[in-house]
């Protein structure tokens, strides 16, 4: 077993180089989170009816009057009748969302007529209600009507890029780094983020946020190894977790920008600069010496270390070799001197999606991990898209989708700490198939209750969706963590596209969304309790040391063990007496 971990423990845990290579890192992320809910605004549908050739003079609705189809259009409703109007030939049409009506014959010009009426379609002759929406792709391109399914494609294609991305991403990251994957993702989401405001057709629009959110979503996966690979065991799970804080920043980044900008494409080439000064610094960015001593790239590895004591102002000088100390014994050096003339076989090994099933103990975590990264997405879809009852103002209410995330952050980072993972991810999730249960059983009057109970499991799957992250990287070797994490990403995107058909559901019996999410995470969350613990465990760098975790230590390497993780457990044990 390497004690590749020991470096932490002599250059810092988390001191000022690792700190602003994080801070930079998350500061990317937010617009993460930006791109993924942007499509809220994006295709949002103002009300509209259809409009008829004509100078109008007198509109009709109920008993309202009006001069203009403007003016009075702020008090129509779909469902509730249609408008009625006049024209300056004097010709009445009787206009609804998508139809109109022409008057055979009227004797008067009032609401109600009982006479023979000529119907047709809108044929693409739409007025729109600018009140909220002063411009968005619907109001540009017609998606209304017999096109409207056009626009709630948008959504599903875009989680479809963003399934794509973080598989592709995240194999390719251990290929050939995290660093390069990082400066390629944040270079395009700012050049695609402005291009998609740029388009001139749906279609080129739906092509580029397909891209975008492949880049977005790659970044993502690969941002969680980053930053876990630079930071030790004592705060790597609020680093790790408080990359969601920064997805959650995004989330309220884009409500505030809706709110003050109306216009589709300059609320999108805002939302896609507000975080490009990070591409000024993203060049610099160095390799995790994870990754460079995995690869046998040990020179590059020296520098990384000397450079990393230089800025922390430590006289520290850590030896590579001092990292490679095999658990029999043989000598560091001799593996350099060894690794100069051949690559490790572990590292030349072509690795693939089917090495996290490589024996029975490992296809059993896979698949509960991947579980997890489902219905984390699912409930956290799942809830968000039913809070849009709570009524009031909308920029509001999405404000308060991603306020409510930043708790659970919290709350998740103290019970990671103290209990470990897998005893706050499985509670969480247990909680979340609660709350499910009981909104089915609250009577649908008491709306405070149910709307409690909403966020009571949102922040819970929140905090199950949170730690899934830092878990799955220390639940596989340094040689597949990155395809680990973006094989789990992959199916917590499977999980987001399902969500608006299990939404769908409703119209079947209307709590159906909420019994299957409950029965789901309740599973689950048995099923988590079969996953070893890693508090307090170094991360892995074989496919032997990972299968291992949870296994009780043998006799042979219980004492390397021991040592490799005494800080660890020590600090871990100070944390929770005080």
């Amino acid at each position: 077993m390497t004690k590749i971990e020991k470096l932490f423990d002599e250059l810092g845990h988390f001191k000022r180089f690792q700190a602003c290579l994080y801070f930079a890192a998350v500061f990317q992320a937010v617009a993460c989170g930006i791109h993924y809910l942007a499509s809220v605004f994006l295709v949002e549908t103002p009300n509209f009816v259809c409009t008829v050739p004509g100078n109008i003079t007198d509109v009709l609705y109920g008993n309202l009057t009006e001069s203009s189809l403007e003016d009075i259009l702020p008090a129509f409703k779909a469902g509730t009748g249609p408008l009625v109007v006049r024209t300056a030939e004097g010709e009445q049409w009787e206009l609804s969302r998508c139809r109109c009506a022409l008057r055979i014959d009227p004797k008067d010009f009032t609401y109600n007529f009982d006479g023979n009426k000529t119907v047709k379609n809108c044929d693409g002759n739409f007025l729109y209600d600018h009140t909220e929406v002063q411009q968005s792709i619907v109001t540009d391109w017609d998606l209304v009507c017999e096109r409207e399914w056009l626009a709630k494609l948008c959504q599903p294609t875009f989680m479809l890029g963003v399934l794509i991305g973080a598989l592709v991403f995240g194999d390719v990251a251990d290929r050939v780094g995290r660093v390069r994957i990082l400066m390629f993702t944040s270079l395009c989401q700012f050049g695609l983020g402005v291009s998609v405001a740029l388009s001139g057709n749906y279609y080129l629009f739906v092509v580029l946020r397909f891209l975008l959110a492949m880049v977005s979503s790659g970044y993502l996966v690969v941002v969680f190894v980053y930053v876990t690979e630079f930071t030790g065991m004592r705060v790597r799970t609020w680093t790790s977790m408080h990359v969601h804080a920064a997805f959650a920043v995004g989330i309220m980044v884009v409500a505030l920008t809706g709110y003050l900008v109306r216009v589709w494409w300059i609320y999108q080439i805002i939302l896609s600069t507000c975080t490009s000064p990070f591409l000024l610094f993203c060049w610099k960015f160095p390799e995790t010496p994870f990754y460079l001593i995995a690869k046998g790239r040990y020179k590059e590895a020296q520098a990384l270390l000397d450079t990393i004591a230089r800025f922390n102002g430590l006289d520290v000088r850590l030896k590579v070799e001092d990292l490679l100390k095999s658990e029999d014994g043989e000598n560091g050096t001799a593996l350099l001197e060894k690794a100069e003339t051949e690559q490790p076989p572990e590292s030349e090994k072509k690795l693939s999606i089917l090495d996290l099933f490589f024996s029975w103990r490992m296809a059993g975590r896979t698949c509960t991990v991947w579980a997890i990264w489902f219905i984390g997405s699912l409930g956290y879809y799942v809830f968000s898209l039913g809070s849009v009852n709570l009524g009031g103002n909308q920029y509001i209410n999405l404000f308060l989708v991603g306020a409510v995330e930043l708790p659970s952050y919290l709350v998740g980072c103290f019970a990671m700490d103290r209990i470990g993972r897998k005893m706050t991810c499985a509670p969480a999730l247990l909680l979340a198939g609660v709350a499910c249960m009981l909104i089915i059983v609250v009577p649908r009057d008491i709306e405070a209750l149910a709307i409690a109970l909403c966020m009571i499991g949102k922040f819970a799957i929140a905090i199950a969706f949170g730690l899934i992250y830092l878990y799955t990287c220390e639940l596989y070797p340094t040689i597949i963590r990155s395809l680990a994490v973006g094989s789990g990403s992959m199916m917590c995107r499977v999980g987001s596209v399902v969500a608006p058909f299990c939404v769908y559901l409703a119209d079947v019996w209307i709590y159906l969304p909420q019994l299957i999410v409950g029965i789901l995470a309740f599973v689950i969350g048995v099923l988590t309790l079969l996953l070893p613990e890693t508090l307090g465990e170094p991360l892995t760098s074989t496919l032997k040391e990972a299968e291992d975790l949870g296994r009780k230590p043998r006799k042979k390497t219980s004492a390397l063990r021991n040592k490799g993780t005494e800080d660890g457990w020590e600090l871990s044990q100070q944390e929770a007496k005080a």
